[in-house]
């Protein structure tokens, strides 16, 4: 199949399970027993944030296949994932904000070590762009840029396993080793959310770097001709 055309269909399929996921969302799943009906942006919240470790994880793996095995087109592919990871990091820190001052009263808790790691680790690939276009264009800038991207990977972890550390679990545990502590409908409707997200960035991904790609296409075009 043609790009372009793999492309459309992604997206298509990508708008299909968007409003799938909001219908479920409002008018499928119940009220949650204690925040009511408030608690819906869980199924955007954490599907973002899960998304958001993607985008960061894959811009890293990326970044290793540039450095370990010079795979053309790699440090291209890292550079638009980590870009992505940056857009749901910042919805996952927004809407995280509007469902933490609805429940709690507070827009952010800086004693909160699971809401300071994962600004943390936004921060750090944010810097990651300023490192990148510090550098000229070039195989010192992809090497210098997929170091730093795969030094980042290790705040991933620690990030995701700060919310089931933590002391006063103020931040709610929703998985635990027992299992989802919700119901099946609740979990029917996370997962077709947490599938609408990652069809977003997968779409996102594509379309961006196909737009990358066409740019760098007519720069060595414009290059070749001057």
């Amino acid at each position: 199949m043609d790009p372009m055309n793999r492309l459309q269909a992604l997206a298509a399929s990508t708008i299909v399970i968007v409003g799938i996921a909001i219908a479920l969302v409002f008018f499928y799943v119940p009220n949650e027993a204690d925040q009511g009906f408030s608690q819906r942006i869980f199924y955007f919240h954490v599907p973002v944030a899960l998304t958001a470790y993607v985008g960061f994880g894959w811009g890293a793996w990326k970044a290793l296949r540039h450095l370990w095995k010079g795979s053309p087109g790699a440090d291209l592919e890292s550079y638009v994932a980590i870009h992505q990871g940056i857009i749901f990091g910042s919805l996952t820190l927004i809407t995280g904000s509007i469902w933490a001052k609805i429940s709690w009263g507070h827009w952010w808790l800086w004693s909160e070590n699971q809401l300071v790691l994962f600004l943390v680790l936004f921060l750090f690939y944010s810097a990651y762009f300023m490192l990148r276009f510090s550098v000229p264009a070039g195989p010192g800038r992809a090497n210098m840029s997929a170091v730093y991207a795969l030094f980042g990977v290790a705040l991933i972890p620690v990030s995701f396993l700060a919310i089931r550390l933590a002391q006063n679990f103020i931040h709610p545990v929703v998985f635990t080793r027992s299992g989802a502590a919700m119901s099946n409908s609740m979990l029917f409707t996370f997962c077709v959310c947490l599938a609408a997200m990652l069809a977003v960035f997968a779409t996102l991904y594509q379309l961006e770097l196909a737009g990358k790609r066409l740019d760098v296409q007519v720069r060595e075009l414009r290059e070749a001709l001057a």
